[in-house]
C-alpha cells in the first residue's frame, strides 16, 4: 500500500485534535490521532467518527523509546512511509511559574528531549518531498534567551546538536545545583523550563532541515498562539479550531521552498535569531 499517511504527535485533545480533523477534512490519505494514554486516544478518535471522519488510532508515548518503535514498525509494515509528520505532543508549565527541578526536567524531557527520539526512530520513515512540522512556541524564540553566552553560542551558523543539548543540560545542572539565575532568561525567569526546551525544538528545526534537505523534506517549526486549552488553563485569544490553521496551511499548502524557518500563528515566518526582538512570552498576557 502506498497510500499517503499523516500523523499527529499527542492528539487525543487541544490543538492536536484540531489538526487531525483538519487533516481528515482536507488530506488524501490515512491520519493517525496518536496518544500516550490509549483510553483518551480512543474516546477521541469516537468523537471524530460522529463528525463522520474515520482517523487511524495508534498509541504512542513520545518519551518512551519502546513505544516509539512499536510505532515505527506498525507504521513500516502497513503503509511504508509518512508524508506528514506534526510534532504535536507537549506539556505545559504546571500553573506555577517557578517549578522544581523534577518538574524542569519532564517539561524538558517531553517537549524537547522527544524530538529526538522521533528523530531517531520516525523521520527516517519521512518519504521524499515529506513535511514535519514541529510545534514550538513564542517561548521558543530566541529572545527568551538573556545569557549572552548561550545568545551567541545558539545564534551561531555553525550551530551544532552538541551547543543545543549542552544548553539544556546547563539550565537543568543549573536547577539541581540552585545556580539558576532568573536573569538569564527572559521575564524574571518565569516557565524557564518550558522556554529553555522550546528554544531548543525551534533550533533543532534548523539543524534537521539541514539533514533532510536530500530528501526534499521541509522541517519547519511555528508558535501557535496562545490558544484557549487545557494546557493553558483556558487563558488565549483563540480556538484550537482557529489555531490549527496555521498547522494545516504549512503541511498541506506552503510553497516547498518554505523551509527550516520559525512561524508565526499568522503564517508569517519571523527571524528565529533577532534575539532583541519583543517576540519573547510574557506571563502579563495570561492575567490580561
Amino acid at each position: 500500500m502506498s497510500n499517503k499517511v499523516a500523523v499527529v504527535t499527542g492528539s487525543n485533545k487541544g490543538i492536536g485534535f484540531s489538526i487531525v480533523k483538519g487533516l481528515c477534512r482536507q488530506f488524501d490519505g490515512v491520519v493517525y490521532l496518536t496518544s500516550r494514554d490509549e483510553g483518551r486516544g480512543n474516546a477521541a478518535i469516537a468523537k471524530l467518527k460522529k463528525l463522520g471522519l474515520e482517523p487511524e488510532y495508534h498509541q504512542l508515548d513520545v518519551v518512551d523509546k519502546e513505544s516509539v518503535k512499536r510505532f515505527r514498525d506498525h507504521i513500516q509494515e502497513k503503509h511504508g512511509g509518512i508524508d506528514i509528520l506534526i510534532n504535536n505532543a507537549a506539556v505545559a508549565n504546571s500553573a506555577d511559574f517557578y517549578n522544581s527541578y523534577e518538574e524542569n526536567t519532564r517539561i524538558v524531557e517531553i517537549n524537547y528531549k522527544s524530538i529526538l527520539l522521533m528523530e531517531e526512530f520516525i523521520f527516517p520513515l519521512v518519504r521524499e518531498n515529506g513535511r514535519i512540522l514541529n510545534i514550538s512556541s513564542d517561548c521558543g524564540h530566541l529572545s527568551n534567551v538573556r545569557n549572552k553566552y548561550w545568545i551567541e553560542r545558539l545564534s551561531s551558523k555553525n550551530l551544532t546538536m552538541d551547543d543545543i543539548n549542552e544548553f539544556v543540560e546547563w539550565f537543568l545542572d543549573s536547577c539541581k545545583n540552585d545556580t539558576f539565575k532568573r536573569e538569564d532568561i527572559a521575564d524574571e525567569g518565569t516557565v524557564a523550563a518550558y522556554r529553555v526546551a522550546k528554544v531548543a525544538l525551534s533550533a533543532a528545526t534548523m539543524l534537521q532541515q539541514k539533514k533532510l534537505e536530500e530528501k526534499n523534506i521541509s522541517v519547519n517549526s511555528m508558535h501557535p498562539g496562545l490558544v484557549r486549552t487545557d494546557m493553558t488553563l483556558g487563558a488565549g485569544f483563540y480556538s484550537a479550531d482557529q489555531a490549527a490553521e496555521t498547522p494545516l496551511y504549512l503541511v498541506l499548502d506552503a510553497p516547498d521552498t518554505l523551509k527550516g524557518a520559525y512561524v508565526w500563528y499568522d503564517g508569517k515566518v519571523r527571524d528565529w535569531y533577532d534575539y532583541n526582538a519583543d517576540y519573547y512570552f510574557k506571563t502579563s498576557t495570561l492575567k490580561s
